[in-house]
């Protein structure tokens, strides 16, 4: 088993994002119990806070994306609604149990 130098976001669909995304796509009405998305950041950090505040955007974006391709029904990209429609939890370590080499898209 290999470690990847890489930590990781774990975000998690709240009910204010699940009552959004029904709004474009009837399939997000079961996301309750749903795994959340992982990105995986830089590997060292000693505080939360920054971390999330330097990639929120891009997470929020993406999430967004997930739903509708249509931008203009975004709600604004902001820290606060970001903490409104997703639950949020970092880490540092990263297990790769797998032999073959990781690939990137």
């Amino acid at each position: 088993m290999k470690i990847v130098n890489r930590g990781y976001i774990v975000v998690k669909p709240k009910k204010a994002f699940i009552e959004w995304a029904n709004k474009y796509d009837e399939d997000f009405s079961d996301l309750t119990d749903n795994e959340g998305s992982i990105y995986l950041i830089e590997e060292d950090f000693y505080d939360d806070e920054p971390v999330i505040k330097a990639n929120f955007k891009l997470i929020f974006s993406n999430e967004l994306l997930a739903v509708t391709e249509d931008e203009e029904s975004y709600p604004e990209l902001t820290m606060e609604q970001f903490n409104n429609f997703f639950d949020v939890s970092l880490g540092t370590m990263v297990f790769d149990t797998l032999k073959t080499d990781l690939e990137r898209d």
